[in-house]
């Protein structure tokens, strides 16, 4: 019996999911397709600095796993710089965060929203 699959937890989804290069003409096959699990990643290692050891952990899974994904991101993030072509994001092998999570650096999940709610509320009073 095969292992279950372990869904990656993803803060938010992108605010853009399309990407093309001005002035170019392009056909659907053209297109690079990076999932949301590879987006969170880069924004993870890239954007926030997390080490891959704080980004698997705060995607609940293994840091080879991490690496893996990445190298993946990177490569396809590559060809799409190199080669000229459009980036779609979309897909892949996660769970959006529910809320719950002990703390949210990004702001996309519930608690973040709610805690810069009350924050902000408290500033004004």
């Amino acid at each position: 019996m095969p292992r279950p699959k372990k869904w990656r937890k993803v803060c938010c989804m992108p605010r853009n999911t399309e990407f093309v290069p001005v002035g170019m003409n392009f056909q659907s096959d053209d297109t690079v397709v990076m999932t949301v699990d590879e987006y969170e990643t880069i924004r993870l290692i890239d954007h926030e600095n997390f080490t891959q050891e704080e980004c698997a952990g705060y995607m609940k899974i293994a840091r080879t796993t991490v690496q893996q994904i990445y190298n993946h991101a990177r490569q396809k993030l590559s060809v799409l710089l190199v080669e000229g072509k459009p980036l779609v994001i979309r897909g892949g092998e996660y769970q959006l965060c529910d809320g719950n999570e002990p703390y949210c650096r990004c702001g996309g999940c519930q608690r973040s929203r709610r805690g810069c709610r009350q924050t902000e509320e408290g500033d004004n009073s």
